[in-house]
């Protein structure tokens, strides 16, 4: 029987009792879908499992997404990894990362928003970590909107947003001289097709403007929701320890990375769930 613990009161909760390298019921399946639907972030800590163990834990939570980098993009390493897996990590060969976002900090923002149908889901799995720093952060897009005065929802309402990513970038502006990997827009406040739960979709790394207005006035909305999105009470902070494995809903929560020793390890492997419908 697994134990279900939240982490804080705004999003995330703890999943022990399970092994996810062995088979799992579709009863315990179905309890963790509806956790992450209630809680948006899942931790599960102290697993030992394969890249196949990691891509069958993927599918618990729906169809297995595929890497969208374009491949000249891609580092070497992954030619050896099993289609789906992606790494994380700031390990150097000849000087070359072996793996995708290698260094620092990273701006809170939603995975394939730039998308037209972004990743469902994502999971990270460590395998090595850093003495210090190299945390993620999570915040709740369902408890930013549902904070926001009732004036600010009014004005949210219909609004959509444009979102830019250059492949490797960690801060706004950051594109490291590569052509622009994807560009969309989304609605201001999604819609969860599966919860009917509202929130704010727009971060500070991907988010370029809002549609129809003018700078100034998108740039002020966008900054008071970049702000009020990050604020502690909504986040989780999660420090890593060797063999957890982390799954999130992209709709509804953004993440950020902290920075850590450039000269430390740090290797994590990624896997993504495919969404069935466009953002709303």
């Amino acid at each position: 029987m697994i134990q279900i613990t939240p982490l804080t009161d705004a999003i995330g909760a703890r999943i022990e009792g399970i092994d996810l390298s062995q088979p799992v019921s579709e009863a315990v399946q179905q309890q963790i879908r509806d956790a992450f639907l209630e809680y948006a972030v899942l931790l599960f800590p102290a697993q030992q499992i394969t890249h196949e163990q990691q891509l069958a834990a993927a599918r618990i939570f729906g169809e297995q997404g595929q890497l969208h980098r374009p491949r000249e993009f891609q580092p070497k390493a992954y030619d050896a990894l099993p289609p789906g897996i992606m790494m994380i990590s700031n390990i150097r060969e000849d000087g070359v990362p072996i793996g995708s976002l290698p260094d620092g900090e990273m701006m809170f923002h939603h995975d394939m928003i730039h998308r037209e149908i972004p990743d469902k889901a994502t999971l990270l799995y460590a395998v090595e970590i850093p003495s210090v720093g190299g945390d993620t952060w999570f915040a709740s897009g369902y408890a930013a909107y549902e904070t926001l005065p009732d004036a600010w929802k009014t004005r949210l309402d219909g609004l959509r947003a444009s979102h830019l990513y250059h492949y490797g970038s960690t801060k706004k502006g950051d594109d490291k001289g590569t052509p622009a990997f994807g560009a969309c827009t989304h609605p201001v406040v999604r819609t969860n097709h599966e919860t009917g739960r509202k929130s704010l979709y727009v971060n500070r790394l991907m988010t370029d403007s809002i549609e129809g207005l003018d700078p100034a006035e998108s740039d002020e909305i966008l900054q008071f929701l970049f702000d009020h999105s990050e604020q502690d009470q909504f986040v989780y902070k999660h420090q890593w320890t060797i063999g957890d494995l982390l799954v999130w809903d992209n709709r509804c929560s953004m993440h950020a990375r902290t920075d850590f020793p450039g000269g430390e390890r740090r290797l994590l492997y990624r896997t993504t769930v495919l969404d069935t419908q466009r953002p709303m």
